[in-house]
């Protein structure tokens, strides 16, 4: 499905170098809807594994929206590097504006690439300082197909609900057994519990290695840390990474060795995330819990989440012929 849009104003689409970095990052700080994993120094990070083809977008000579993205031989696509990808856009953007920009996107890509495709992957609203979602609305018009849907569990840390009592009870065992939780650098420790777990569980490797992660925490030392849950001798039994922006506190990495799943670690380190540490960040997100792209869900895994008081967020991702 394709739509006509009429405009008396000139948009530039141009694609995104080098040079355009401050502006670019300018940008996305003063955003409704932007977050640090959209900053150069977080995408660029794995440059060398994407081709990037992030896009910038002026109307009448002012910049009114960024699209992180990258190109394959046949897909353009919101920036698989990321959680997240959509249009960035400040607070000019209106409904009316983003049909104008979806049209002006189509008409650069089928004069500069040869795709077939662009897929799609919008920020979700809990991430927004402001109300953002004028690309839904585009995304309908233009005829996008949802291709994939992925399930967050979220807490609302305000309204939070009271936790299980299976949860509770666990929390109580992990205070018996003398666990401490520490928010620290330790990342190495860590990833060696991270790293057995999924590859015990899943058989499979976290996305980032130990050099990117602690390469990207020393570029984001406030949006990305470590936390550890310890015995008394300081043995990692459990942790987490986090990506702390705004709005919303998101898990990025958790995991947990055998002996700390026996004795409640992770319940112990989410209570304290979500009751003290992070009780005024709007949302905490404990992650997905499916896998095959949003096809199998893990209901051990949500189970565990929900008994917080989780609820559902999604992920998703839309597809549109070029």
């Amino acid at each position: 499905m394709e739509i006509s849009v009429a405009t008396d104003q000139e948009w530039h689409i141009i694609r995104y170098s080098a040079g355009d970095k401050e502006r670019w990052d300018r940008f996305v700080r003063r955003s409704k809807n932007g977050t640090f994993l959209m900053q150069r120094d977080y995408m660029d990070y794995h440059a060398d594994r994407f081709a990037d083809f992030s896009l910038m977008a002026y109307r009448d000579g002012r910049l009114h929206a960024l699209l992180p993205a990258h190109c394959t031989a046949t897909e353009f696509c919101s920036h698989r590097g990321l959680t997240y990808g959509g249009v960035v856009t400040d607070e000019k953007m209106t409904v009316a504006l983003m049909l104008e920009l979806f049209w002006e996107i189509f008409r650069y890509l089928r004069t500069y690439t040869s795709v077939g495709k662009w897929i799609y992957s919008p920020v979700p609203y809990i991430y927004a300082r402001y109300p953002s979602e004028e690309d839904l609305y585009a995304l309908y018009r233009f005829g996008a197909r949802l291709s994939g849907r992925k399930v967050s569990t979220v807490v609302p840390s305000a309204t939070a609900w009271g936790i299980s009592t299976l949860r509770r009870r666990k929390v109580k065992h992990a205070v018996r057994e003398g666990l401490s939780i520490s928010r620290d650098e330790d990342f190495s420790a860590f990833w060696k519990v991270l790293e057995g777990n999924l590859m015990e569980r899943h058989q499979s490797r976290p996305v980032h290695t130990l050099k990117e992660i602690m390469l990207l925490h020393h570029r984001f030392p406030q949006q990305i840390l470590l936390y550890r849950v310890c015995r008394a001798e300081g043995r990692t039994v459990a942790g987490c990474v986090l990506y702390v922006t705004e709005r919303v506190v998101h898990v990025q990495y958790i995991g947990s060795t055998p002996e700390g799943r026996a004795c409640g670690a992770v319940d112990l380190l989410f209570h304290h995330l979500i009751h003290e540490e992070y009780k005024d960040v709007p949302y905490f997100d404990m992650g997905t819990s499916v896998e095959e792209g949003g096809r199998v869900l893990n209901e051990g895994l949500i189970f565990q989440k929900e008994g917080f008081g989780g609820r559902a967020v999604v992920y998703d991702t839309y597809e549109m012929e070029v």
